[in-house]
């Protein structure tokens, strides 16, 4: 059911954006700091309505459905924000075009298999590594160097610190979009025939 503590989480993943841009849209140290923290939150929330859902059996398919959706949502919305705002340097672009493009991937893919009944698309412990770097390079670059600023923390650049964990993501995001795609090849090239 929607109203279930996991699907609630996953809601408010979708919910968070809208507050996460007007802070940012602020473009101060502290709604940067606070743009910075809505994500987070928001991002955590990630793990916990999974894992919740399967301790307390309360998976679903409206959760199936839409927790990729409020994942997708919330990166693409960040990374929207941050290329808009001028807050990614010129190589910085490179990566975010990268994340942005696998994750229309995997979608399609999700997409197809569940068109041709096909077992869906099981995330990877690399996977969850790549959610790791790019949740954690997007809430930096959204703190930026004008929330360290605020914060009387000059020295750390968050800007590049973020930048470089980006970087790592789109690496990781390559090697398991492309396992992705061999996966959903496979899958492909056996849909030509029924299936019981």
């Amino acid at each position: 059911m929607p109203t279930d503590l996991p699907n609630m989480l996953t809601l408010s993943r979708i919910a968070a954006i809208p507050l996460m841009v007007a802070f940012a849209a602020v473009q101060e140290g502290w709604a940067d700091f606070a743009a910075c923290l809505i994500f987070s939150a928001a991002a955590i929330t990630d793990y916990f309505d999974g894992k919740l859902a399967r301790d307390w059996q309360q998976t679903s398919d409206f959760g199936r459905m839409l927790d990729p959706i409020a994942d997708k949502l919330l990166v693409g919305a960040a990374l929207m924000l941050l290329a808009g705002l001028g807050r990614l340097s010129s190589t910085g672009l490179y990566p975010a075009i990268i994340i942005m493009l696998r994750e229309i991937l995997v979608s399609g893919l999700r997409e197809y298999l569940a068109a041709v009944r096909a077992a869906g698309l099981p995330v990877t412990r690399l996977a969850k590594w790549k959610t790791g770097f790019q949740m954690g390079a997007l809430g930096t670059l959204l703190a930026g160097d004008s929330a360290a600023r605020a914060l009387n923390l000059e020295v750390l650049p968050v800007s590049a610190l973020g930048e470089a964990m980006l970087w790592a993501a789109a690496g990781l995001t390559v090697v398991t979009g492309w396992d992705y795609l061999i996966a959903g090849l496979r899958h492909a090239g056996g849909a030509a025939g029924p299936r019981a």
